[in-house]
């Protein structure tokens, strides 16, 4: 050996010495926390992690997280044996044998890296350090000189490793290399491989295969330059990468990797936020709930909504829950940190028969019948009510409520200015029933074609347990935000006539009852109103049954229930039965004139189906920690005899008489529904509501169809009516459940009868013409 060559292995080896001695006091300095503390062993049991909340069906299906990183852990028998092989491959092939530092690697760096400039060769840092790293990440060093950042990579460096063999003594090499692959950011707002894989794949992180799980260990690696969805030519060179390295390790031999090597990257890709997945509106309104503070009156402009709002802060343990409990250590719970579990009351599978009802009836059949309207009418969206006048402040307003408009008033525009602005066409995209499209249309245009795009929600519960099953806010949570089944409020047309029979029911009358088909007055102040029905019927001037005019849904015969009782009693025991909204007691009550939403609606129509015993809707049952450790449970406080039994049995048997022979018909003949189904129809003035409110024995549901701004609406009652825009989204839903091999149960059931009630006639075709409020009173007292 030349002397030259002595000399320079006694220099090498010498330096490296020196450096390892270095580094060895400095690392015992840095444990004995000269360089500031390091992590304990309790934060080392338990380290803190950005953990996204986890939202559950009722069939344990997740259906989606709140998050601040999109973060959830598991177990290393979680893991696919693939991704197990690909990342200590491709990121730390020593990793069984070192403990936490891999000396080996490092000399590696120094000299091949360092020295001799090889940057294929990696860096030396193990899957405990990257761990180390992740868990409890340096401090930002901006605005430092070169010297002082320096010192700092150094000291945070030695952390590191100081806290990696602290790791490999509180865990097992399966639990480091889980944790490692729970924390790591894969884009595309993945946080951790449970993430990582859904989002990429639609699988678990134990479903993935061979190219999959080399996929998604290079991406580790540099997420954004190795992201398949943004540079899909790097990833698959980068995915061979990690193949390639698999087989250098032995965990595959060369036929397999030239078989994957030669496949293309295929992805399910779909981002998880809170934008996407099933039952975005409901997951939306359980957070909201959840986070909800104790009501302040002085925020409150309707003084009912602050009545029902502080009712549900003191009886609804889910409302404030965040607010209303602490940690063991006193702070509040944060579901977008904290990697709860939550679990909802949601029927996945209901769920998204629902979502398809509601998108089908309105992308194929009721949207496409308004645009033919708007299009015979000239491209004038508003409805022939509406003047020259009125659609000039519809429009100006609609301008006035953009964030463009105050966005340009805030900078000073004229309106002048403005107005030409909102004229003149720019690039945008619009949402479509097909999905996004890029368009070039005005401003005012844009305007108008949302205001034209048809709105509906959904809604199913469970009349017994008042368990939601199904829940849909809107069309599209993405692009409209607003909760149509919770938050809005619209006037229910003929949908609140059931709680006019109702009273006349509790109040002695039976179904064949006979009422007289005749125009009625009411004396309003100093004058007379006498209102009229929709249209002509068949037995105008005549005496007809309860029942028949509750299927054909004729105002005369509502209004002549009205006028033997009072408004205030039909509007008190619509509030009874779940109504929360005020309903003003005014003469036209049985017009459906008062407001309320989809949520409430429902609600109430759940006490028919439910015996006469009110329970409200329950959206989650329970509440565990990360760990699995229970934390809550919620059971319906609330529940109450609404109604008598009688009552109720009594209603279903009119509400059953609208499906087979009244204006609810088209669940038989059009959707071939079979079982028992109560229901009614509702149409506001103009058509700018329409509703279907539905009972079976162990489900209520309810439909709501509009516009967002009510003068714009379909022009006939054929098109725009309750039985033509809502009733269809059940009548698709229900299809589908009966469908369902798993929901038999729905399809056989039938409306209990309580046994005093089975020698009633309910059958008008054989009842005494004669019958009169005194006989039918007679029948009642006898049987109940």
């Amino acid at each position: 050996m030349s002397a030259k060559k002595v000399i320079f292995l006694t220099l090498l080896w010498g330096g490296l010495g020196v450096i390892a001695i270095g580094g060895i006091v400095l690392m015992t300095m840095v444990a004995g926390g000269w360089f500031g503390a390091l992590p304990s062993f309790a934060e080392l049991e338990n380290p803190k992690s950005n953990i996204a909340t986890e939202i559950y069906s009722e069939d344990r299906k997740l259906i989606g997280t709140y998050f601040v990183e999109n973060r959830s852990f598991l177990d290393f028998g979680d893991l696919s044996p693939y991704l197990v092989r690909a990342v200590l491959a491709t990121e730390d092939a020593r990793f069984a044998y070192h403990s936490g530092i891999d000396m080996q690697g490092l000399v590696r760096v120094a000299v091949r890296t360092l020295m001799l400039g090889d940057r294929r060769q990696g860096g030396g840092s193990t899957i405990t350090q990257q761990l180390a790293k992740n868990l409890f990440p340096r401090e930002p060093y901006q605005n430092l000189t070169p010297f002082e950042k320096l010192k700092k990579v150094v000291v945070f460096k030695l952390k590191e490793w100081v806290t990696a063999v602290k790791l490999e003594r509180s865990y097992t090499k399966n639990e480091i290399l889980a944790m490692y692959l729970n924390v790591v950011f894969y884009g595309s707002n993945a946080y951790g491989i449970r993430s990582a894989a859904k989002t990429f794949f639609n699988k678990t992180p134990a479903q993935l295969n061979l190219e999959e799980a080399a996929l998604l260990a290079g991406i580790i690696n540099a997420p954004t330059r190795y992201s398949p969805v943004r540079n899909p030519d790097n990833a698959l060179a980068r995915r061979n990468f990690v193949l390639r390295q698999m087989e250098k390790s032995g965990y595959i031999d060369e036929d397999l990797y030239q078989t994957h090597a030669l496949l293309p990257v295929k992805l399910k890709y779909e981002q998880d936020d809170h934008n996407a997945g099933i039952a975005t509106y409901f997951r939306e309104r359980v957070r909201q709930m959840m986070l909800a503070k104790k009501p302040n009156e002085a925020y409150y402009y309707d003084k009912n909504d602050y009545t029902n709002d502080l009712r549900e802060w003191e009886t609804n343990a889910l409302y404030g829950w965040c607010n209303k409990n602490r940690k063991l250590d006193g702070s509040a719970y944060d579901i977008h940190r904290e990697g709860l579990k939550i679990y909802t009351t949601i029927n996945s599978r209901m769920q998204q028969y629902a979502e398809f009802a509601l998108e089908e009836h309105l992308k194929k059949s009721l949207q496409p019948a308004l645009n033919r309207e708007i299009k015979w009418k000239g491209g004038r969206i508003w409805g022939k009510d509406i003047s020259k006048e009125q659609e000039k402040h519809l429009t100006m307003l609609a301008i006035k409520q953009t964030e463009r408009y105050r966005t340009m008033r805030a900078g000073g525009a004229s309106e002048d200015d403005i107005l030409k602005a909102f004229n003149t066409p720019v690039k945008m995209t619009i949402f479509t029933w097909n999905g996004e499209e890029d368009v070039v249309m005005t401003p005012l245009d844009s305007i108008k074609y949302y205001k034209s795009f048809l709105r509906a929600s959904f809604m199913a519960m469970d009349p017994n347990t008042g368990h939601i099953k199904a829940y849909v806010g809107g069309p599209n949570f993405r692009h409209f935000k607003y909760d149509l089944a919770y938050q809005s409020r619209r006037q229910i047309g003929s949908t609140i006539k059931p709680f006019v029979y109702t009273l006349a029911m509790q109040e002695g009358y039976l179904p064949c009852q006979l009422a007289p088909n005749v125009p009625q007055v009411f004396n309003v102040g100093d004058s007379v109103w006498s209102p009229r029905n929709a249209s002509p019927t068949s037995k105008d001037g005549q005496m007809v049954t309860l029942k028949w005019g509750l299927a054909l849904s004729v105002n005369n015969i509502s209004a002549w229930i009205t006028k033997q009782f009072n408004p205030q009693s039909i509007a008190d025991i619509a509030h009874k039965m779940g109504i929360r909204s005020f309903i003003p007691p005014y003469a036209s009550i049985f017009l459906g004139t008062a407001e309320t939403s989809l949520y409430e609606l429902v609600n109430a129509y759940a006490t028919f189906a439910n015996s006469g015993i009110r329970v409200n809707p329950v959206m989650v049952t329970h509440i565990e920690d990360r760990n699995g450790n229970l934390l809550a449970r919620f059971e319906n406080a609330e529940r109450y005899e609404a109604i008598n039994e009688q009552t109720a049995c009594l209603m279903t048997n009119l509400l059953q008489y609208v499906v087979d022979h009244g204006t609810a018909m088209r669940l038989r003949l059009t959707y071939d529904l079979k079982g028992a189904i109560g229901g009614k129809t509702g149409t506001t003035q103009n058509q700018s509501d329409g509703w279907f409110a539905a009972i079976t024995p162990h489900l209520a549901a309810g439909a709501w169809v509009g516009c967002e701004d009510r003068s714009v609406h379909f022009e006939t009652l054929a098109t725009g009516g309750g039985s033509n825009s809502a009733l269809p989204i059940f009548g698709i839903f229900w299809q589908k459940v009966q469908q369902d091999p798993s929901m038999h149960h729905y399809r056989n059931a039938d409306f209990q009868v309580p046994a005093n009630m089975r020698r009633i006639n309910l059958d008008c075709n054989a009842a005494d013409p004669a019958s009169s409020k005194r006989q039918s009173k007679k029948v009642l007292d006898e049987f109940f």
